[in-house]
């Protein structure tokens, strides 16, 4: 026997089992691709593309018995292609780094982006913010200074300094003080008086009648207590409501007239201090001739008696202390030494002259007065004081030996009545002495709207 070996066998190996392949080399190509794709694609639909080309992770597999039986050539080859495997492999995995790189790098990108969008939102805010606290304080200023209130607006670029932007802000009125805004619309500077003008026409009076008109004009600010501010105001609404309603009246005196008319007639019937309260005949007497010598039309005039009687004017109440607004504009105010007291003693007092009646007080910062004297039925002179110079006197002409009709705060801040028969108050100069007895003077005798009205009567009279 021969060693187990056979011819067949020989020539295909051993019985029953194939000839050892030479070398098994499969190529098995990814169910995956790698692409290197660009930031902002961010590799969508998950896969992975190497420069768009399919590569093959190889899966070498050699056969141990059949090693033996290859030659150089083959297993040369055989070399190259592990070779090249590893390269691949290598490649792979660099390519795996930088795409994570560009991920991360876009990530950073995004986060930054976000990080600035949200930077910008809030950095916008706080400026909104801070342009409220600035526009919250120009208010506050133009409310205690209108002049200087504007002014700071302009400053900050918060209002144009353009004169019809000025009227639209004034007519807009938000967190305004419609005393305020009065003072400064009265005002005798051209500035003053062009924006005026120009917050008049911010009212829509076509087709109004005259009532209606002065309801939506009154509404606006509180009329001065100035007669020359409340001349200008009533000029220039007459001019803009004969503007708008040509051929109503001849003239804008007559417009005039007529509106100073009805604010009093307005007083008369809805004061309750007065007593004698105007019939028609009444309104239709003081209006006759007015219309550049004609009378108005009765039913005209009946219509604006009856819907001042059934509905008064709204007056616009600010915000805050009545008696801050009453002290708000003055018609002179300043330092004064007052004698008073058990112990007759001059003391230096804050004085404000406002609405017919002279306030007191021991600081210019404080709200409430220390006394208030009414200047009704009073009179006031130059008087002559051995101790203190530039002195003047307010007395009752008509009831002499009596006390005047006044209140003051007591130690315990209790309100109690006066117990003067007259006030001696001494200035710091001649000048400023007769400046406060003139003031005086005219507080107790100026009825601004008759003496206006009256003015502009003779007007008419005088033209025919």
């Amino acid at each position: 026997m021969r060693c187990g070996r056979t011819d067949e066998e020989g020539k295909g190996g051993v019985r029953g089992q194939p000839a050892p392949p030479k070398a098994a080399a499969i190529l098995v190509t990814g169910s995956k691709s790698f692409q290197f794709c660009e930031a902002s694609e961010q590799a969508e639909g998950k896969e992975e593309h190497l420069c768009g080309k399919h590569v093959g992770l190889f899966r070498m597999d050699f056969s141990p018995a059949g090693s033996s039986d290859l030659n150089e050539a083959e297993e040369a080859e055989i070399e190259t292609i592990k070779q090249h495997r590893e390269e691949l492999l290598e490649d792979i995995k660099k390519l795996k780094e930088q795409i994570a790189q560009v991920f991360a790098e876009i990530e950073c990108f995004q986060n930054e982006e976000r990080q600035e969008t949200d930077h910008n939102a809030g950095e916008q805010t706080s400026k909104l913010s801070q342009r409220d606290k600035l526009l919250s304080l120009g208010r506050k200023k133009f409310n205690m200074d209108p002049e200087k209130g504007i002014q700071y607006l302009i400053e900050q670029q918060l209002l144009s300094s353009d004169l019809q932007e000025i009227a639209k802000f004034l007519h807009k009125g938000e967190g305004l003080n419609k005393t305020a805004i009065g003072d400064f619309l009265g005002g005798r500077d051209p500035t003053n008086i062009q924006i005026l003008q120009a917050f008049v026409a911010c009212h829509q009076f076509a087709n109004l009648n005259l009532v209606q008109a002065l309801r939506q004009f009154l509404w606006s600010f509180r009329l001065p207590g100035e007669a020359q501010k409340i001349d200008r105001m009533m000029e220039a609404f007459a001019n803009w409501y004969c503007k708008c309603n040509p051929g109503v009246f001849q003239s804008t005196d007559t417009c005039y007239i007529l509106s100073f008319s009805i604010i009093m007639l307005n007083t008369s019937l809805h004061n309750p201090n007065v007593k004698d309260k105007p019939p028609f005949e009444r309104f239709v007497s003081i209006n006759r001739g007015i219309d550049n010598g004609a009378d108005l039309p009765e039913e005209l005039l009946k219509n604006l008696f009856e819907s001042i009687k059934n509905e008064p004017f709204s007056i616009p109440e600010d915000d805050g202390n009545d008696l801050t607004h009453t002290f708000f504009n003055p018609s002179r105010e300043g330092w004064l030494l007052k004698l008073g007291g058990r112990v007759k003693t001059w003391k230096r007092r804050w004085f404000i002259l406002t609405d017919n009646c002279l306030y007191y007080f021991e600081y210019t910062t404080d709200k409430e007065p220390l006394g208030i004297i009414p200047l009704e039925n009073l009179s006031v002179r130059k008087v002559d004081d051995p101790k203190k110079p530039n002195c003047f006197e307010l007395f009752n002409p008509n009831c002499k030996g009596q006390k005047i009709k006044a209140c003051k705060t007591d130690g315990d801040g209790k309100v109690v009545e006066g117990k003067h028969q007259s006030y001696k108050i001494s200035a710091a100069t001649p000048a400023e002495r007769d400046e406060w007895i003139e003031a005086i003077r005219t507080s107790i005798t100026q009825d601004p709207f008759y003496d206006l009205v009256s003015a502009r009567k003779k007007k008419i009279a005088n033209k025919n």
